[in-house]
C-alpha cells in the first residue's frame, strides 16, 4: 500500500507536461492535508518534476535525461534571470536549445532564430512578433514590456516571452553559466543512472525462508540479498554467512543482519563506490527518503560507470581544473613535480595564497603522483597541512610530491611546497583508491 507521499508524487508524474500544480487543488483532489502536498510537491521539484516560477506558480516540466543535461527549459531560465511571464506560459516546460543576442538589423538577426530558440533583445516589438513566428521564444532585457498583440501571439503559440530588469550582457552570462554548471554536473553521475530497478533485482521478504534462500542463490551468481517488508522498505540484509547452519524453515528475518547500510539514489557514483570499497561490499540497496526499495547496485556497476564517465567529453571545469591549469607538471632528478604561480584569484585578502586553494594543490598533486603507480581514482581520506611561510601574489611555486606507501586500496603521499628554493609548507594525505 502506497503512503499519501507516494500517492500524490506518483499523481504529479501522471500529469501531462505543462499542467499547473496547486498545493491546495492536490490536497482537495487526493483527499489529504496541505502540509502533506506541499511536501510531496517540493519533493517532485526535487527530482526535476515540476519548477516553481514567481508569478506564474508551480509547472509539470519534462524530466531531464542525463544526455541532455546540458539544455534548460523556459522555466528554469526565468528563475535564472529573475524574469516575469509576459506571454505564451503554456510553453515554459520546453527546452532551450540554444539562445541568440538580438543586437543587428531584423533581417540579418532572424537568419540566426529558429525552433528551440531564445532571442535575447530590448524593446523591439517587430522582432519580437518576427522571433515567436520562427517558432522562438523571447526574453527581453531592460524590464522593457512587449504589445497585447505579441503577448496573444505567444500564448497561441505557447511560446514564452519573458521580462527581465538585467542588460542583455547580465542575462546571457547568467544562462550561459547555468549551463556550463550542467556540463560539470554531466561528469558527476548519480547513483539512480545505473541502479538495477527493482523490477530486475533480487530479493527476499522477512517472511521468506532459509530455503527461499537456497533457491534465489542457486538461480543467480551471488548470495547476497536485501529484505523487504510487506511495504517494500529495507529492513536487513542476508548473505550466505548468515543462513549457515540453520534449518530451511527457519525465516530470514531470524537470520538476516538488521539496519544494513543502503545509498538514495541521488547520491553520486563515486560516494556509493567509496562505501562499497570501504565496507567491502559487493552490492547496496538503493531506496527513497522513506527506506523503500527502489533497485540495488552492485559493485561491477559501479566500475563500468566509473569507466565510462572517463571516455565522456566534457567541457565544464571544476575550481580544482582551473587552479591546476595554472600549474604544468616537470620532471627533475627527484622525479615529477608542478610548477605554476600564483595568481591574484588564488590569494586572500591579505594577498597572501588562501589555506584552500593550497590543500587543493597539495591534494591534486597528491593524487596525481599515485596515480603513476595505481589506476584509478584517488579519493583523500587525510590530508594534514602546515603553512610553514606565507605565500605572497605572483610567487612562483613548485609542488613535490613523493609516494610513501602504496598498497591495493589506499596510498599515503607527501607533498612539499617550495617558493625561491625555500620550504613554504608541507603536507601529508592519505587517499582510498577506487579502481576503474
Amino acid at each position: 500500500m502506497a503512503t499519501k507521499h507516494e500517492q500524490i508524487l506518483q499523481h504529479i508524474e501522471d500529469l501531462e507536461v505543462g499542467s499547473k500544480i496547486s498545493v491546495r487543488q492536490v490536497a482537495k483532489d487526493l483527499e489529504v492535508s496541505e502540509g502533506t502536498a506541499y511536501r510531496a510537491i517540493k519533493e517532485a521539484e526535487n527530482q526535476g518534476l515540476v519548477s516553481t516560477i514567481e508569478r506564474v506558480g508551480t509547472v509539470r516540466i519534462e524530466k531531464k535525461k542525463k544526455q541532455n543535461i546540458e539544455k534548460l527549459t523556459f522555466a528554469e531560465v526565468v528563475n535564472i534571470i529573475d524574469g516575469h511571464v509576459l506571454g505564451g506560459r503554456e510553453g515554459l516546460h520546453k527546452t532551450l536549445y540554444k539562445f541568440v543576442i538580438g543586437a543587428m538589423k531584423l533581417e540579418a538577426m532572424m537568419r540566426y532564430v529558429d525552433a528551440g530558440s531564445l532571442l535575447i533583445v530590448g524593446n523591439r516589438y517587430q522582432a519580437h512578433k518576427l522571433s515567436l513566428q520562427h517558432g522562438a521564444a523571447v526574453l527581453i532585457t531592460g524590464g522593457f514590456d512587449t504589445s497585447d498583440e505579441v503577448k496573444k501571439l505567444a500564448d497561441e503559440l505557447q511560446l514564452p516571452i519573458i521580462s527581465s530588469s538585467y542588460d542583455t550582457f547580465t542575462v546571457a552570462t547568467l544562462i550561459n553559466r547555468a549551463i556550463y554548471d550542467r556540463l560539470i554536473k554531466k561528469e558527476i553521475m548519480l547513483v539512480e543512472d545505473i541502479l538495477i530497478p527493482l523490477e530486475g533485482s533480487y530479493y527476499l521478504t522477512t517472511k521468506s525462508t532459509v530455503a527461499d534462500w537456497h533457491r534465489l542463490a542457486a538461480s543467480v551468481d551471488h548470495g547476497r540479498f536485501p529484505v523487504v517488508d510487506e511495504n517494500m522498505k529495507v529492513q536487513g540484509v542476508v548473505t550466505t554467512k548468515d543462513v549457515m547452519g540453520h534449518e530451511y524453515l527457519t525465516t530470514i528475518e531470524k537470520v538476516m543482519s538488521k539496519n544494513p547500510i543502503t545509498v538514495v539514489s541521488r547520491v553520486s557514483v563515486a560516494s556509493a563506490a567509496h562505501t562499497m570499497v570501504w565496507e567491502g561490499i559487493e552490492m547496496l540497496p538503493v531506496v527513497d527518503n522513506h527506506r523503500k526499495m527502489l533497485g540495488v547496485i552492485t559493485r561491477q556497476d559501479v566500475l563500468k560507470a566509473l569507466q565510462y564517465i572517463q571516455k565522456q567529453p566534457q567541457m565544464g571545469e571544476t575550481f580544482a581544473d582551473l587552479i591546476m591549469n595554472r600549474f604544468q607538471e616537470e620532471k627533475g632528478e627527484n622525479g615529477v613535480y608542478f610548477r605554476g604561480e600564483v595568481t591574484p584569484q588564488m590569494t586572500n585578502h591579505l594577498g597572501n595564497i588562501s589555506s584552500g586553494v593550497l590543500t587543493t594543490l597539495v591534494s591534486e598533486c597528491g593524487s596525481h603522483a599515485l596515480r603513476q603507480f595505481k589506476k584509478g581514482d584517488m579519493v583523500p581520506e587525510n590530508i594534514t597541512v602546515y603553512f610553514l611561510k606565507p605565500v605572497q601574489i605572483e610567487s612562483v611555486l613548485e609542488i613535490r610530491p613523493r609516494v610513501l606507501e602504496m598498497s591495493r586500496k589506499f596510498g599515503k603521499v607527501e607533498v612539499e611546497v617550495y617558493n625561491q628554493g625555500t620550504m613554504v609548507s608541507k603536507a601529508m594525505m592519505t587517499a582510498q583508491v577506487i579502481e576503474r
